[in-house]
């Protein structure tokens, strides 16, 4: 066999066994040789031609391809086209089995099927120095393979301001948000309450036992706040609290509003003002979140009830106070109220622009179809006052979701 003269015998080695395969063996044995040699040598684009090679050798068609796989006769098209995804899938799989996810993830994009890199990502742990980390972010958070552990990952390699400037960028999903908005308040306040003990203990004060939250380390320690101390990024702490409404685990909310009390304490001088029905960033989420935890409830609603109701001077009219009350309404179960604040301050506004339940949505869930057909033909909506009609008038086990 003639070799050219830049090309060592190792190099010519494989060209050279499958020669010798094709000529011992036939085709198909040259082609799985091909597909194995790849594979071990982890060339997965060369691998990936292989097994096309491979599977345009078995359906009999060119070898090469010439023209666009339009072109191709059924059933030879959607033949080829189930083989084209099989070696897709086989690659990626491949590639994540060599622990290489950001590679494998333009293939499995490439046949929509996300899960496989999905898992991997939840099982990835980075190591100290591991430099996959910025590839990870970005196929999991930036390309949408797992918006939720990449947002993880953000928090715990590059901090905290990082992860808020995230959140803003995460999808609307809102379990992928609750989740997300739990584990940075956790992580914010697991940081604080090291940083409070610490300093307790640097002046030599008796420490609440370990586990004790935020009211336990501040009660009595009125020192901790004088000449506007404070023990954790306020900016992070105040982007944390407003993120703190959507939170739903009983023992995160604890946490939430223990950084709510902290906030409070603060020197007027930290205190950052917000956006209405939480202008007193710290005060007005600590009430809300009080009553989420079943804490002074008719308060709360009432302290809500009054920003709709009087809103400040000198500030534009906005939905946002009565959208958040709403919301808070359903939280607690008051389906009524919501439904009656909701027709008063939300009527007209496209649902797309609701932060909570509209109207409609909230008398499906109470099942009350006669009161949306009162509320529409009030309001002058046709649409939601025939979605009513139509509800009332038809038998309950004819109606969509009635699980017959």
């Amino acid at each position: 066999m003639t070799v050219a003269p830049d090309v060592t015998v190792q190099d010519a080695e494989p060209f050279h066994a499958l020669e010798q395969t094709l000529g011992a063996s036939g085709p198909r044995a040259v082609l799985d040789q091909l597909v194995d040699r790849l594979a071990e040598r982890g060339e997965f684009r060369a691998l990936l031609d292989a097994l096309l090679l491979r599977a345009r050798h078995e359906l009999g068609l060119p070898l090469i391809q010439v023209g666009s796989l339009s072109e191709l006769p059924e059933p030879a098209r959607s033949q080829y086209e189930e083989r084209y995804v099989e070696a897709i899938r086989s690659v990626g799989d491949r590639l994540l089995n060599a622990g290489e996810i950001a590679s494998a993830w333009p293939y499995f994009r490439a046949i929509g099927e996300p899960e496989p890199v999905r898992r991997a990502i939840d099982a990835y742990q980075a190591i100290e120095g591991d430099e996959q980390i910025n590839q990870i972010v970005e196929v999991a958070f930036n390309q949408g393979a797992n918006p939720r552990r990449g947002f993880e990952l953000i928090l715990e390699h590059y901090g905290t301001c990082s992860a808020i400037s995230a959140f803003e960028h995460l999808p609307p999903d809102e379990a992928t948000r609750v989740a997300c908005s739990d584990r940075l308040v956790r992580q914010l306040h697991d940081h604080l309450v090291a940083n409070l003990r610490a300093e307790i203990a640097q002046h030599g004060q008796p420490l609440p036992p370990d586990g004790s939250f935020i009211p336990a380390l501040i009660a009595g320690n009125d020192w901790l706040f004088f000449e506007d101390a404070y023990h954790i990024d306020i900016s992070h702490l105040s982007a944390t609290v407003r993120l703190a409404p959507m939170l739903t685990d009983p023992e995160t909310l604890i946490r939430a509003a223990g950084l709510c009390e902290y906030g409070r304490r603060l020197s007027e001088r930290h205190q950052y003002e917000g956006e209405a029905p939480f202008e007193k960033t710290f005060d007005d989420h600590a009430v809300y979140l009080a009553a989420l935890l079943g804490q002074d409830v008719d308060a709360a609603l009432a302290h809500f009830r009054q920003k709709i109701d009087a809103p400040e001077p000198d500030r534009p009219e906005n939905s946002l106070p009565a959208q958040i009350f709403v919301g808070l309404l359903v939280r607690l179960g008051r389906l009524d109220q919501a439904i009656e604040v909701a027709a008063e301050h939300l009527a007209g506004l496209p649902e797309s622009t609701l932060g909570c339940p509209s109207v409609a949505q909230l008398c499906q869930r109470a099942g009350q179809p006669d009161r949306l057909a009162a509320i529409a033909r009030k309001q002058g909506d046709l649409v939601n006052f025939t979605a009513a009609l139509l509800q009332t008038a038809l038998p309950t086990s004819s109606q969509p979701g009635s699980g017959h």
